[in-house]
């Protein structure tokens, strides 16, 4: 494809609808949270089930990214750019008129197809649109911040929105957007023809990947499903002494255990997801025009960026679930009111995210990363030691400040370092893989802490099950810190010093 290199109004307006475009991307995933209590109650969820309205959504989207990047490699940007939007659009009005949970989840993963579909259109508009260097690396940078802003927003506007009128109103108000959205896809973009280049799109590989990871949280959503039912049986003793109690309780949870993830469906549901996934990398490795470029993981740095993100993203998607379950349940907080306890992480994380430019050229990328991670773990460890009774400014508030300042700080560099130092001719791969690590990160983290959380069975107390979680999003969270502590001072793509840093953000 040939484009004529846009002028700076142009380039504006073409980041500015990026930037739009992915905003509602990530505003659509969070703004549930917060009316996830009024989606239960409303539509009958199961606890663990309702991790579903989050999962089905993440897994189509995740699962399909790389299929859509490489469809709008061969077909175009713009055209690529419209179907997204379209199909994000209608399935948003569905999800809005949901009468049950199957209609609602199944809604969810269609509109999880159109962000698939959409989002790597976004990311090759960006490619395109800025050349190689500052320009396009500060692009990168408000992209990277772009997720981290709209997540905290969409948590408050759901609230208020489920509080004061109805969790319906956060689907249904994708549909101006999205209209306008589209009306701007098609004057700004401009029309472009696909390159006749013989190259075909991997099917197969997206098919193995998608039903892999499908496949793997399923058998990871039942094993917890199982667990809390087992549980719940070898609870029912009727003892009353303390002795009785912790041994009773400590029976409860090793059946509970056995009786979940004993259950053959859920064994045969693991083993098969690995297989499939050990194929598609086997197949990756193999064909001619690969979904996922092995070589994107070669160097050292790139891939501990990748693996900072997978765990980022699972102990944050736990710690967004789970707040807001304790607002609601344990501190009786109202959807609105849920919503705007979310303030102190919003504002910090917006102050830290537009700051993090300016860190990055003064103390460089892997600093200002390494720092984020920091205060977002131990902001995660202090939610860990919730006790019954707690307040919110001091149990919930202050780890929020620290959760909302590691989240500004995090994401935007882990973007940068994503894509940074890559072929000119794996760029789009590169971005694909970023948004296919967010979003399955987020979706098998939380369905590891709600299997956390159900192990200690429903005699546990509500407090004590979220307390659990939130120490085992703790320790993802210090997995990402590893992760890039383990890629080693000189790795690339992360820049140390300040000289390095400056021209990743220009």
């Amino acid at each position: 494809m040939t484009d004529r290199s846009p002028s700076a109004a142009q380039a504006g307006a073409l980041l500015a609808l990026v930037i739009v475009s992915y905003f509602m991307i990530v505003l659509d995933a969070s703004i549930v949270i917060t009316g996830l209590p009024h989606i239960q109650q409303s539509l009958g969820f199961s606890p663990t089930g309702l991790s579903w309205v989050q999962n089905a959504y993440t897994l189509a989207f995740g699962g399909l990214l790389l299929l859509g990047a490489r469809a709008g490699d061969l077909l175009g940007r713009r055209r690529m750019l419209m179907a997204g939007l379209t199909l994000f659009t209608l399935a948003s009005a569905a999800i809005g008129a949901a009468q049950s949970p199957v209609w609602l989840v199944a809604a969810r993963a269609v509109q999880g197809a159109g962000a698939a579909i959409l989002a790597p259109a976004t990311l090759a508009l960006l490619t395109a649109t800025f050349p190689e260097g500052p320009a396009r690396t500060r692009a990168l940078g408000f992209y990277g911040a772009t997720a981290g802003i709209s997540a905290s927003v969409g948590l408050v506007v759901g609230g208020l929105l489920a509080d004061l009128l109805s969790w319906r109103v956060g689907f249904f108000i994708n549909l101006p957007v999205g209209l306008a959205l589209i009306v701007a896809a098609r004057r700004l973009v401009p029309v472009q023809r696909a390159e006749d280049t013989g190259q075909r799109l991997d099917v197969a590989g997206a098919v193995m990947s998608t039903l892999g990871m499908v496949g793997l949280v399923y058998a990871i959503v039942r094993g917890a499903e199982g667990a809390g039912e087992g549980a719940a049986t070898a609870g029912a003793s009727g003892v009353t002494d303390a002795t009785s109690v912790a041994a009773s309780r400590a029976a409860a949870l090793a059946h509970g255990l056995s009786g979940g993830w004993s259950d053959p469906v859920t064994w045969a549901l693991l083993i098969g997801a690995l297989v499939l996934l050990a194929g598609f990398l086997r197949h990756e490795a193999r064909v001619a025009q690969p979904l996922l470029p092995l070589r994107l993981f070669a160097d050292r740095g790139r891939a501990g960026a990748y693996a900072a993100r997978f765990f980022f993203l699972g102990g944050m998607m736990g710690f967004w679930f789970f707040t807001t379950q304790y607002l609601q349940g344990v501190l009786g907080m109202s959807a609105m009111s849920a919503g705007a306890a979310y303030l102190p992480a919003t504002l910090t994380n917006f102050a830290s995210a537009m700051a993090a430019a300016r860190l990055t050229r003064r103390f460089g990328l892997r600093r200002v990363l390494i720092t984020g991670l920091a205060l977002s773990t131990l902001g995660v460890a202090w939610l860990g030691h919730l006790e019954a009774g707690g307040g919110y400014w001091t149990a919930v508030a202050l780890p929020m400040v620290l959760m909302g300042l590691g989240q500004g700080l995090t994401l935007s560099p882990l973007t940068v370092a994503g894509v940074s130092g890559v072929d000119p001719r794996d760029a789009g791969a590169a971005s694909g893989v970023v948004n296919v690590v967010h979003q399955l990160g987020g979706s098998l983290g939380l369905a590891a802490l709600v299997a956390v959380s159900a192990a200690a069975g429903p005699e546990a107390s509500a407090t004590h099950r979220f307390a659990l979680a939130f120490a085992a999003a703790a320790v993802l969270l210090g997995a990402a810190l590893v992760a890039i502590l383990a890629t080693g001072r000189r790795a690339s793509p992360i820049p140390l010093t300040p000289r390095d840093a400056e021209p990743a953000e220009g």
